[in-house]
């Protein structure tokens, strides 16, 4: 049996310092960049809520996931939409995912799962914003 101390997960992405950028500036969150012993970049290290940790790698030929890499759970997710929209970031809309003219799939008002809203980083990982009461 594993032993495990702590858990934290990865994602890629094309370009380091547009990430950062990104992930200070228009969402907010608190980034650390961090280095290998001979000084240069190995990722950036995302510091979510209640320590958790989410590691940031560029990768040459990186692809976008075809899923939803991470997900931010909120309180309210039409504030959070806005706050999405004041910071210029466009949400996604799925087909069949029945989402309003907010782009929120609002799984809550039909006992169907969290509310929730997509969108994408600058190197085309999807993220969304869910509520799940």
């Amino acid at each position: 049996m594993l032993h495990i101390q702590s858990v934290f997960s990865g994602f890629t992405v094309d370009d380091l310092d547009v990430a950062e950028k990104f992930y200070t500036e228009k969402l907010g969150i608190t980034v650390e960049r961090l280095k290998m012993g001979n000084g240069e970049d190995m990722g950036l290290e995302l510091q979510m809520p209640e320590g958790m940790r989410v590691f940031v790698y560029a990768k040459n030929d990186h692809q976008p996931a075809s899923y939803t890499v991470l997900n931010f759970q909120v309180s309210d997710i039409d504030t959070a939409v806005a706050q999405l929209n004041e910071a210029g970031i466009t949400l996604k809309t799925y087909e069949g995912m029945h989402q309003d003219e907010k782009g929120i799939a609002r799984g809550l008002d039909y006992d169907m799962g969290p509310s929730i809203a997509w969108f994408k980083d600058p190197a085309g990982n999807t993220l969304a914003v869910l509520q799940e009461k």
